[in-house]
C-alpha cells in the first residue's frame, strides 16, 4: 500500500525529470545558438564605445579601491556611457572617494585597478566558450548527452576567468581616462534583501562622468 501511494505521489515528478532530461541537450543547443549569435555583438558594442569602456575602467577602478579599504561586499557595477553605477553597502562619501582615488591612479597607469575578478565579462566569455562547445560537439557527433554538456560547461568555467581578463584588459575596459572627471554622485536607497543580511541598507549610486576636450 505505502508502494503505491509513493508512486501515485512522485511518478508524475520522476516522469517531468525524465522528459526535462531528455529535452535538455535541445535546450542548451538553442540556448547556445542564441549566445553566439548576441554576446559577440554585445562585446564589440562595447569595444567600439571609448567613452563606455573609460566608465567601465573607473568604475572597476571604484569598486577595487572600496574593497582594498573595507574588504569584499559582494558589490555591483555597471559602466555607462556618462558614468556608472555602484550598488552595495556603503555611503555616497565612500564611493565618490573612492572614484576620484582610483580615477587619480588610473591616470598614473594602475592598470590593474581597471580590471575585477567578478566583471560581467568573465561570465559572458563563459558563456559563450560553452555555447561554441555545444555547438562543436553537436556537429562533429551529430548528438550529445548530459556528459558533453557537463564537459563543456566545467571548460567554461575553467577557461572564462582566464578570457575574461584578456576581453576586459583589451576589449571592454579603457586606461584612457585622461580629461575624464566626476561630475556627480546620485543615490537612491535599495529594498532590503534576504541575501543582504541583516546588514547596512544597500544602495545604489550613478557616478555621472564627463570628458573635458582641451582645445
Amino acid at each position: 500500500m505505502l508502494t503505491l501511494l509513493l508512486l501515485i505521489f512522485f511518478w508524475p515528478v520522476v516522469l517531468f525529470l525524465m522528459v526535462n532530461l531528455l529535452f535538455l541537450p535541445f535546450q542548451f543547443a538553442i540556448y547556445s545558438v542564441f549566445n553566439i549569435f548576441t554576446i559577440p555583438f554585445q562585446l564589440v558594442k562595447i569595444a567600439f564605445n571609448k567613452r563606455l569602456r573609460a566608465n567601465h575602467a573607473l568604475e572597476h577602478a571604484t569598486i577595487n579601491v572600496i574593497e582594498e579599504h573595507l574588504g569584499c561586499l559582494n558589490m555591483a557595477g555597471l559602466g555607462q556611457e556618462n558614468g556608472f553605477i555602484i550598488q552595495g553597502p556603503v555611503d555616497s562619501y565612500t564611493v565618490e572617494e573612492a572614484a576620484r582615488v582610483g580615477l587619480v591612479r588610473l591616470r598614473r597607469g594602475e592598470k590593474s585597478l581597471a580590471i575585477h575578478r567578478r566583471c560581467g565579462t568573465s561570465m559572458l566569455t563563459a558563456n559563450l566558450i560553452s555555447s561554441i562547445l555545444i555547438i562543436y560537439l553537436l556537429w562533429s557527433f551529430g548528438y550529445f548527452g548530459i556528459f558533453y554538456i557537463l564537459l563543456a560547461l566545467l571548460t567554461a568555467q575553467f577557461l572564462g576567468p582566464y578570457l575574461g581578463w584578456v576581453f576586459q584588459k583589451y576589449v571592454t575596459t579603457s586606461t584612457d581616462v585622461e580629461g575624464m572627471e566626476i561630475v556627480n554622485v546620485e543615490g537612491s536607497t535599495l529594498p532590503q534583501s534576504f541575501f543582504w543580511g541583516l546588514g547596512p541598507l544597500p544602495r545604489r549610486y550613478f557616478v555621472r562622468t564627463r570628458k573635458i576636450y582641451s582645445i
